[in-house]
Order: structure tokens, then sequence, then C-alpha cells
């Protein structure tokens, strides 16, 4: 059984808007071909947040309840011949399909965090920096849970090491990110963090 982080992937509820086909009582599935088979999850990429515990309550200033910040993201291990890495955070409960929260690549592979309250700007740090696609509130950058009153949804920050530099332009959404990723994915690492009102 491979792991990420603390995650044994055999347990892991797997889901994506970049993969969703349908939901079963007690499994969702993605379909790996899309990204290729190849695609690992490295035991030595981890993907981690100082703001909130792996399967824990995400705090409410990274909510719209809150603040609506980004939380620090930090992660270490990525491979060797990662050209940028991706981002893409969402909430698979929201409904027939997973609601995007955060969109970002182009991000160096010498990068190491993510820090608290990131811009909600298409462009981050200069021509060479991230960039940002957007979510499905249909805004640029990261907009945190949100979720109809009643049942925990569970938001899952999902980090791509790519083996190419895929030069794709700010405001792209998850599902165009996903298609150019194919064929790209060296190796992936999750975080995740539930919420409910």
């Amino acid at each position: 059984m491979a792991w990420v982080g603390i995650i044994p992937i055999g347990s892991l509820e797997l889901s994506s808007s970049l993969f969703y086909i349908g939901r079963m009582k007690t499994l969702r599935f993605f379909v790996i071909g899309l990204l290729g088979a190849a695609t690992t999850w490295a035991a030595t990429f981890s993907l981690n947040s100082p703001a909130f515990e792996n399967g824990k309550p995400i705090p409410k200033i990274f909510t719209a309840d809150g603040n609506n910040i980004s939380p620090t993201l930090g992660w270490s291990g990525t491979p060797s011949g990662t050209k940028e890495l991706a981002l893409i955070c969402e909430d698979p409960d929201a409904g027939s399909s997973p609601w995007i929260h955060w969109v970002m690549f182009s991000i160096p592979p010498s990068t190491h965090e993510l820090p608290e309250w990131e811009p909600t700007r298409g462009q981050l740090g200069g021509t060479q920096g991230p960039r940002q696609g957007k979510n499905s509130f249909g805004n640029i950058g990261y907009g945190g849970p949100e979720p109809p009153p009643g049942k925990w949804h569970h938001y899952y920050f999902r980090l791509y090491a790519l083996d190419a530099r895929l030069n794709l332009p700010a405001g792209i959404t998850a599902a165009e990110l996903g298609s150019k990723m194919r064929g790209h994915v060296l190796a992936k690492a999750q975080w995740m963090g539930i919420y409910r009102r």
C-alpha cells in the first residue's frame, strides 16, 4: 500500500472534477487514464498545512463565513524532473459534480510553500511566478468553503508534480488544466479538511 503523508491510498475516497464519473453510496471513482496510468502517489511527496490537521475541520477564517483567505500549504519530496507544480482544491460533496475552490499552476519546482492569504489575481510573483485559474464561484484564485447547512463537506487540496512546463494562461478552469496535465504527472500529494454550517 502506498502512502501520501499519513493517508493510506487504499482507504482514500478518490474524486476529482477532472475525473468525476458518478457516485455510489460509499465510493467515488475517477478515471486514472486522464492523467496516465504511470501517475504515482509518491511516498516521499507530501503536502501539509499548519492551518488545520489532515481530515479535521478547516478554521472559519479560511471560509466564506470568515475572512475567506487561503491557508498556508507546504510540501516536501518534489520528484526529480519536476518542471512545474499545479494545485487544485475541490469539494466532491457539493452536488452532481465537485465544486472547485482553487486552481493554481506554473508553480516553480523550487517552491515548497504557499503562504496564507494568496492574492486573488491571475499572475503571482512576476511573469515567472504561479498563475491562478477560475474557481466554481466564477472568480480567480481561492474561494473558501461555503456549503449549505447540514452535513460535513470534504475539501481536498491536491498538488501535482509535472514533468513539463505547460505555459497556460491565467483564468483557465480545473477541467482545462486537467486536460493539459494528461500524461505529465510525475506524482500527486493530498491534504484534506472538512467544514459544515
